[in-house]
């Protein structure tokens, strides 16, 4: 059945006799869901203006953020749908028949979710513009997008319904560094502009720290990369206990932490980012296993972000302070 439809629009240009053209045209688009019913003759026109395309495994047909100006019909292949990302767990395959992009259009916005390729795929394109000429047209057209639609709408809630729990679960980790359970740099940079934005506007002062662990690759050369992990681990879960809850620790990379300070100044900053370091120094465990002998070292940098500061600024520098601390023989901390 597939391959039949790779070649619609071609048929409805042939030079057949026309009885045996309608014939073509009736086949060819009853498996398609928009035309199911529609009569040839009303549409054939319209159709012969329509755009085909072929995509590869994995492309993109849609995504958020990109305007979409087209109906997209499956002649063969599959689709994938995902929400959050191309990455996302599969929420829906589309099969040949099936239609995407009818919910941009009808409601005027960009798509919502990602749209790719499942495989190399054959569609069959219908411009906004033509997709109205067809409504007007065709009542059986009409009465299909409006069925599509209200199927769309059913089949999206029940879907989502199902995966919640999946999507919830992918969420967090697309946020979570898996080593620490900490934040990671997305977490980072999505959470910290919202906070210095909302002390910006009320006045408020708000700093970061960035952390570096002093010798990590000496460490791991003489304790072996696990041991690295452990310490890794170690020094988040002491930065944890040393910070506010309210404040917002992630890892910023490799054995960089960052941590972001609302509503607290360069100079309380200090002393509390001093405080912490000399924790870390004191216990690289949780007593639970050796690693709590082996000696850890950290350097902070810190800096108070000003009225209009960005947090690309921000993060340059804290990280100027912190190699000022690194210069100044390490084990410290420096603004």
């Amino acid at each position: 059945m597939r391959q039949k439809y790779r070649f619609v629009t071609g048929i409805l240009a042939l030079s057949l006799p026309q009885s045996v053209k309608s014939d073509y045209q009736r086949t060819l688009l009853e498996g398609l869901e928009l035309f199911e019913g529609v009569a040839a003759d009303e549409v054939k026109h319209l159709l012969q203006r329509c755009d085909r395309r072929d995509i590869e495994a994995g492309e993109t047909l849609l995504a958020p953020g990109d305007k979409n100006e087209h109906v997209f019909i499956i002649l063969s292949g599959s689709l994938h749908v995902h929400v959050g990302s191309p990455e996302s767990p599969i929420l829906l395959t589309m099969e040949v028949g099936a239609c995407v992009g009818e919910l941009s259009i009808i409601g005027d916005r960009d798509p919502t979710a990602y749209v790719t390729s499942a495989e190399s795929s054959h569609l069959l394109l219908i411009h906004q513009s033509i997709l109205w000429e067809m409504v007007d047209a065709s009542h059986a057209f009409a009465k299909n997008l409006l069925i599509v639609l209200s199927e769309r709408v059913r089949s999206h809630n029940r879907v989502i319904a199902d995966n919640f729990g999946e999507l919830k679960k992918f969420e967090y980790h697309a946020r979570t560094d898996a080593l620490t359970g900490l934040g990671n740099r997305r977490a980072m940079e999505e959470s910290f502009p919202r906070e210095m934005k909302r002390c910006q506007r009320g006045g408020l002062p708000i700093s970061l720290v960035m952390v570096d662990i002093d010798g990590f690759k000496m460490f791991n050369d003489t304790f072996g990369h696990l041991a690295g992990d452990r310490a890794l681990v170690a020094v988040g879960n002491l930065l944890k206990i040393q910070f506010r809850p309210r404040d917002l620790i992630v890892r910023f990379g490799g054995d960089e932490f960052a941590i972001l300070l609302p509503e607290v100044g360069e100079q309380k900053a200090l002393e509390i980012a001093d405080r912490a370091r000399a924790a870390v120094c004191g216990s690289t465990g949780d007593g639970s296993d050796s690693l709590i002998q082996i000696p850890i070292r950290i350097s902070m940098g810190i800096a108070q972000a000003k009225d209009d500061c960005k947090l690309p600024d921000l993060i340059r520098a804290a990280d100027a302070a912190l190699y000022r601390a690194k210069n100044a023989g390490r084990n410290r901390v420096a603004i």
